[in-house]
């Protein structure tokens, strides 16, 4: 088979690919993640121009403030901030973190509504000013954001990406490297599906987070080819476990300090990374499903996909087995019915 012919089996296609040489990065919302994100940006010199846009005055000129001053440390980098959209204006990638929290006993459906109320205040206004943008979206929950996003924003969809379950991912990776004793960055594996971190976690809102086991290997050596039967109730090593440890992970980190922002602010540098570079790195993200694996509704859930200058360019068409496909399209058609129910 040619390298052409490989290629149509392992990716659908999107979007052609192009580049461009544009990195101006846009946070909206300078709250713990955001910042964490446009700290992990500019640590990284990963673009040459930052802004940052909230609707707190103070809040926002001094968190700009604070990053200018360790300019010397860094590559040199422009750094803005203000509370009106112009200053978003000629962004190459918008990073969304602006969003209400979920309150003590608040449904889904009322946390979504609210949210998308705020979106709509918010991203026609940044599309105006950066018709050409990508938009990233980090606030939760953020699958479904990321398709109301969509829906406001007007762009294709391959521009409108959500970070999905790159951190799950990371979460999961580091967890199984703890009990092989390698560097999570050696380890490989992916969890797709749903995010879903929300600050309040309930037994009927369990995220949908699908570990891929067939595909966890190290150096291209596949542990369920050593072990096949690893995730097995009966493994006295507890692997499966590893699984609940991610979909908690976020619960847990909140309880402990109240808040999760580091981890997701390096993951979402990491995303903004390979769409200025047009690196064409694979990482699990939030895309519009519809299509894959029977799903026929228009909802976003992650799957490995290649990043690139135009955002999603290809899906990686993973072999999934009945359990990890039925999953998959359960938690789409539970996003649906949430999403079935909002306002626009």
């Amino acid at each position: 088979m040619t390298s052409e012919g490989v290629s149509k089996v392992l990716f659908t296609p999107i979007v052609e690919e192009s580049v461009s040489s544009r990195s101006k990065v846009t946070v909206v919302g300078v709250g713990q993640v955001g910042m964490a994100c446009a700290y992990s940006i500019l640590n990284q010199n990963i673009a040459n121009e930052i802004a940052l846009y909230d609707v707190v005055a103070d809040k926002v000129k001094g968190e700009m403030m604070d990053l200018q001053h360790g300019l010397v440390f860094c590559k040199p980098v422009k750094i803005s901030a203000g509370t009106d959209f112009e200053v978003t204006s000629g962004s190459r990638v918008i990073i969304v973190t602006a969003g209400a929290r979920q309150r003590e006993g608040e449904s889904r459906l009322d946390l979504v509504q609210r949210n998308t109320d705020i979106f709509k205040n918010i991203i026609p206004p940044l599309v105006k000013n950066s018709p050409d943008a990508l938009l990233l979206i980090v606030s939760n929950p953020v699958d479904i954001l990321t398709f109301v996003a969509w829906k406001l924003s007007g762009l294709p969809k391959n521009r409108v990406i959500g970070s999905g379950t790159n951190l799950d991912s990371s979460r999961f990776r580091f967890l199984m490297s703890e009990k092989l004793h390698v560097a999570p960055a050696s380890l490989h594996g992916y969890i797709i599906g749903e995010h879903g971190d929300t600050s309040v976690a309930t037994t009927s809102d369990i995220p949908y987070k699908v570990p891929v086991w067939s595909g966890v290997n190290v150096a291209g050596v596949r542990l369920l080819d050593i072990y096949p039967n690893l995730v097995d109730e009966s493994n006295p090593e507890k692997w499966a476990d590893l699984h609940m440890q991610v979909v908690n992970s976020a619960y847990e980190i909140i309880k402990l300090k109240g808040y999760t922002n580091l981890a997701i602010g390096l993951s979402v540098a990491s995303i903004t990374k390979a769409l200025l570079g047009n690196t064409r790195a694979v990482k699990p993200v939030s895309t519009l499903v519809k299509g894959f694996y029977g799903i026929q509704d228009e909802v976003y859930l992650s799957l490995p996909c290649v990043l690139g200058s135009q955002g999603v360019t290809s899906v990686v068409n993973l072999t999934l087995n009945a359990q990890e496909t039925d999953q998959l399209v359960k938690s789409a058609q539970k996003l649906q019915n949430v999403q079935s129910q909002i306002k626009f």
